[in-house]
């Protein structure tokens, strides 16, 4: 594993490259949730078994998240798609890569199917884990994670625990096309939710299967949005077959 620092905008995005054998092969960039940061058990778990099947792998702290640079209160899914390109961009770059891969998790399954909405010819396969299509109703009606404001007249920040959540996250919210711009992408998708998802209701995965060409729905009966405990292994084993090389 080695240590890469990517710019964007003036903002330094810190991510873990995973290295497979061999000169030329397939990568997936990994994308994690609000709040959270590159090194969750799930995405860690994910990077080591697509390793084992010789698929190389960028994880990255999106801004204002983990080690990253930037503000919390600064982040909005906009931002985040911009930084997801960044990582694209250096991945594009790269001589040894032959496919492309995006992985999100939560908000990050927004982020990477928007992306690939944005590049359906660059990304070869994608794979959404609880994703969080959510976000945009719950902007709508003024309630973000237990965060509370009025829809109507969003303030400047709104407290969310020890953070900020800004005010411009939330109205850019409340307009994403995420279905439109996702569906754009007419390559292999894997959608996995699980049953007992409390943060995203699994409606939302279930629309992403409805919209997108080509794509395939795993339910993990009784999982949780992060897919905790046991069900992390299969989270990520479903992840890491749909992306294994076919030769």
């Amino acid at each position: 594993m080695s240590r890469i620092t990517i710019e964007r905008d003036g903002l330094t995005l810190v991510g873990d490259r995973e290295e497979p054998f061999g000169e030329i092969y397939d990568m997936a960039i990994l994308m994690h949730g609000f709040t959270a940061n590159r090194n969750t058990d799930l995405l860690r778990q994910i990077a080591d078994d697509l390793r084992d099947k010789n698929v190389a792998s960028v994880r990255f702290d999106f801004n204002g998240h983990g080690e990253s640079n930037g503000k919390f209160e600064n982040m909005t899914v906009c931002n985040e798609i911009a930084d997801g390109q960044a990582i694209l961009e250096y991945v594009r770059t790269d001589p040894h890569v032959r496919n492309i891969f995006l992985v999100g998790h939560s908000q990050g399954g927004v982020i990477a199917s928007m992306l690939a909405g944005l590049y359906p010819d660059i990304i070869k396969k994608v794979v959404l884990l609880a994703p969080a299509a959510q976000l945009k109703d719950d902007a709508l009606k003024g309630d973000t994670q237990g965060a509370t404001y009025n829809p109507d007249r969003i303030p400047a920040t709104v407290p969310l625990g020890d953070k900020k959540l800004g005010g411009f996250y939330l109205r850019t919210a409340q307009v994403l096309p995420i279905y439109e711009v996702s569906e754009r992408f007419t390559g292999p998708v894997s959608v996995i939710v699980g049953t007992n998802d409390q943060v995203v209701d699994p409606k939302y995965a279930k629309k992403y299967d409805e919209v997108y060409a080509n794509s395939e729905m795993h339910t993990i009966e009784n999982a949780d949005h992060s897919f905790t405990g046991q069900y992390k292994d299969e989270a990520a084993d479903l992840t890491a077959q749909f992306l294994k090389p076919l030769f």
